[in-house]
């Protein structure tokens, strides 16, 4: 596949003005495959809840927001069940959350990178010395 496995700190991006948004909203507008797990809609979902709870966003941006993020075209190919072992066994190759490394093993399955904006995940994956091309940051994605 040709394409990014996009993360939730790249969605939220798409529905909240950030640092980075232009470039999350290039990969809506450039026809790329996008992919992700199903934890993005909740990953997202919560990060625009606590921008919600402490008044950045309100209640009517929130509820639109999360309409938007449900529309995004985003393919879902792999269950959670399925991702699950892989992912463990990268948080522990890695020393690194297991929801992150969801992501991760989505892009793995899918012959492609993760996009994201999260310095954490992106740092942690680019130190590693056989996962370091499976990780870009938004900042970074190539010109189209």
């Amino acid at each position: 596949m040709s394409g990014y496995v996009v993360d939730a700190s790249v969605a939220v991006k798409w529905l909240v003005d950030e640092p980075f948004s232009d470039e999350a909203a290039r990969l809506l507008d450039d026809g790329i495959a996008l992919v992700a797990p199903e934890l993005v809609y909740v990953e997202s979902a919560n990060a625009l809840w606590a921008m919600h709870r402490r008044g950045d966003i309100g209640l009517s941006d929130f509820t639109e927001a999360l309409s938007v993020l449900k529309a995004a075209p985003v393919a879902v190919p792999a269950s959670m069940r399925q991702l699950a072992a892989p992912a463990g066994r990268l948080a522990v190759d890695l020393g690194h959350p297991v929801y992150d490394c969801v992501y991760l093993a989505l892009a793995l399955q899918e012959q492609c990178p993760v996009v994201t904006a999260d310095p954490r995940l992106y740092d942690v994956v680019r130190a590693h010395p056989y996962l370091s091309d499976r990780i870009l940051h938004l900042k970074d994605l190539p010109e189209r």
